[in-house]
């Protein structure tokens, strides 16, 4: 069976650009979210932690309409948006972990080389 929506070829993929520094990038995010305001101590962290399942349920939602799965309204989204909502994730995460550690890059770094690093096989 050959599906009818299939997830784009790196073909489709756009041109590259220049790449965006990640770290000074989320650093900035994140002072732009302090200066706004809102809830600080464990409730702004609670909150920022908390926004990542929104973030998902707009992923799932995404695919839902890419792959025109919901019968009623058909295909609503593109690839592309599964991409760019995929990347909001990952930034809202980012920009979560620099809330609770001024140095994420160095914690991040971290646990990516400890999951690198994982035996492949059961143990």
């Amino acid at each position: 069976m050959t599906d009818p929506h299939p997830a784009p070829t790196p073909a489709d993929a756009p041109s590259p650009t220049p790449a965006t520094p990640l770290w000074p990038t989320i650093e900035a995010l994140w002072s732009r979210l302090e200066e706004a305001g809102g809830p600080g101590g464990r409730e702004g962290v609670l909150l920022r932690v908390l926004k990542l399942s929104e973030e998902v349920g707009e992923v799932a939602e995404a695919l839902i309409g890419a792959t025109g799965q919901n019968p009623r309204k058909g295909v609503t989204h593109t690839w592309s948006d599964v991409e760019s909502e995929l990347c909001d994730v990952a930034i809202t995460a980012l920009v979560a972990l620099r809330t609770l550690t001024p140095t994420p890059e160095a914690t991040f770094t971290t646990h990516l080389t400890r999951v690198r690093d994982r035996p492949q096989t059961p143990r």
